[in-house]
């Protein structure tokens, strides 16, 4: 399904443009962004602890403080690329559809560079002509291992 596919792409590209409210913009009311402690072995994020559970109010509240000038952790100022591969269908019925997407994912501040790689499980629900996120799940590959402060969405 192109549309599924291009909303992944465009997805990915709002983020590494830093367009962070137009992102925001395609999770539903009760979307969530969650991102495991032990990866794809964690069943889901209220039995154990999770590097990300985030709802849209949490997800707002991070996304502003992105903008603010005032961010001692934007100083300097964080960029991030998406390497995607094609995401591949999963589950498609007339209200729902999950996919996963392999990726690359760099963070770059300063001079420090962070490399993760693992796998994005959107959740996606129809809503007119297109999709809103109703989650989007980050596997990482080595979940389990220390991480640097992650600054921006991966």
């Amino acid at each position: 399904m192109t549309q599924a596919h291009d909303f992944v792409a465009h997805e990915a590209a709002l983020l590494d443009a830093g367009r962070f409210d137009d992102w925001l913009a395609l999770f539903a009311d009760d979307g969530h962004y969650w991102v495991p402690l032990l990866g794809a072995a964690q069943a889901d994020p209220l039995s154990h602890n999770s590097i990300a559970y985030e709802d849209r109010l949490l997800l707002q509240l991070r996304v502003d403080r992105l903008k603010n000038p005032r961010a001692h952790s934007q100083h300097p100022k964080s960029h991030c690329q998406h390497v995607l591969q094609r995401p591949v269908i999963e589950h498609d019925n007339e209200t729902v559809l999950s996919l996963s997407t392999p990726f690359i994912y760099m963070e770059a501040r300063g001079d420090d560079q962070l490399l993760l790689a693992g796998t994005c499980r959107h959740l996606l629900v129809r809503h007119g002509e297109g999709f809103l996120i109703r989650q989007k799940r980050i596997d990482l590959l080595n979940a389990g291992r220390a991480l640097p402060a992650i600054q921006l969405f991966i």
